[in-house]
């Protein structure tokens, strides 16, 4: 293996580890979201090697969160606007802490395009859709 691809799988794995540790704590946080980090620790195990993207995929963590996600292909109203008010609330803190009139600039265009990502990009779904999939799975 060479040293590149070395180092590309280890920072892969140390931030799939740190978002895996921070969606943990998302999970019983009520002020944390842990499904996005959830999100980017699959991710980042898939690229990073083969024997742990198939631990994380063993783990309780990804059957409940991130495959739920993936199957569901959405996410409820509810839990949009949960995730967005969390992720505003510290995004509106930094920016009133922050005097560096880049970063709350920054700050600013990330919450907007955080809000453009979950209205248009994931689909909402209606308690109808569930159940329609929870049928699907159990057929």
């Amino acid at each position: 293996m060479n040293t590149i691809k070395m180092i590309k799988m280890i920072l892969l794995v140390s931030i799939g580890s740190i978002a895996l540790v921070i969606g943990t704590a998302g999970t019983f946080l009520p002020v944390l979201p842990g499904g996005p980090f959830y999100l980017i620790a699959a991710f980042c195990f898939a690229k990073s090697s083969k024997r742990i993207d198939r631990w994380f995929k063993d783990t309780w963590v990804y059957k409940k969160y991130v495959l739920a996600f993936l199957q569901k292909k959405g996410m409820s109203l509810a839990e949009k606007i949960r995730i967005n008010v969390i992720a505003d609330f510290f995004i509106l803190v930094s920016v009133l802490y922050v005097d560096i009139l880049l970063v709350r600039i920054l700050l600013i265009v990330l919450a907007l395009y955080k809000h453009y990502y979950f209205i248009y990009k994931i689909k909402t779904l209606h308690p109808g859709d569930r159940e329609a999939s929870k049928k699907s799975e159990s057929m």
